[in-house]
């Protein structure tokens, strides 16, 4: 959770340079309602990615984010009017399929007693409220601007994610104990990953639906499954490897067909 806060609070402190230039009185009050709606979705389904990623394997994480397009497909519906094409479901069908095959990398297997597993209910909840979260981020860029949105994204995910703090004491304690220069570093790198990321999000919401964005973005599974091999030393590779590629031709024939 402190990294989660933390990552958040050095974002908004480099947005405050661009805050000035922005007239914040002239905003329409929905856009700030989804900021703040936002703010809320993203600080808790990033809290969960964090806890998530505490016990659980990356490689099979990672390639579990695919369905968030599944998410923003059905939100995008209920709050953007954005309706899926018979190709973009096709491509949702084969995200889902593809998912088989990663997820039968575990003891569990694909089964419901996978979902018993934290690790896993942390995961899906972290995507849940990513995916509603960028339905929201969609919804702030059409009311105002891209920079708007990012602003938003950054501060109101900041106070937000702060009081998720204090929901483990003792974890926050230990963590602070803990922290040191290398540590110090590494969090840099991670807000520096974290903040292109987010702008090149936006940037993507603002040119295109956002379940297809969100599709094109699984292109990460693979790269958490090699990486998860590499550092961590993770298992069943081409089982994953093979799944991921199927969800990936799913996000693929979503992007290339979503105007047939």
């Amino acid at each position: 959770m402190l990294v989660n806060f933390s990552t958040y609070f050095i974002l908004s402190l480099v947005c405050i340079f661009f805050a000035f230039n922005i007239n914040w009185m002239q905003l329409p009050a929905e856009c700030w309602l989804y900021g703040i709606l936002g703010g809320i979705a993203g600080a808790l389904g990033n809290g969960f990615l964090v806890k998530a990623l505490k016990s659980g394997d990356l490689s099979v994480l990672g390639p579990i984010n695919s369905y968030k397009s599944v998410v923003g497909i059905i939100t995008g519906i209920i709050l953007l009017g954005e309706i899926p094409n018979v190709w973009g479901l096709l491509g949702v069908a084969l995200i889902i399929y593809g998912s088989y095959f990663v997820l039968d990398t575990t003891e569990d297997r694909f089964s419901w007693a996978l979902l018993k597993r934290k690790a896993i209910q942390y995961r899906i909840w972290a995507m849940i409220l990513t995916g509603i979260e960028a339905v929201f981020v969609k919804k702030v860029i059409l009311s105002s601007s891209l920079l708007v949105s990012l602003i938003f994204w950054c501060w109101f995910g900041a106070f937000f994610s702060f009081f998720l703090l204090f929901t483990e004491k003792n974890m926050f304690r230990r963590d602070k104990q803990q922290a040191s220069t290398q540590a110090a570093m590494k969090l840099l790198y991670l807000v520096l990953c974290i903040g292109i990321m987010q702008l090149t999000t936006n940037y993507a919401f603002e040119h295109m639906p956002v379940g297809y964005a969100l599709s094109l973005f699984q292109l990460s599974a693979i790269v958490s499954i090699l990486l998860g091999h590499r550092i961590f030393k993770e298992k069943d590779i081409l089982k994953k490897l093979i799944g991921s590629a199927i969800m990936i031709i799913g996000s693929v024939i979503i992007i290339l067909l979503k105007d047939k």
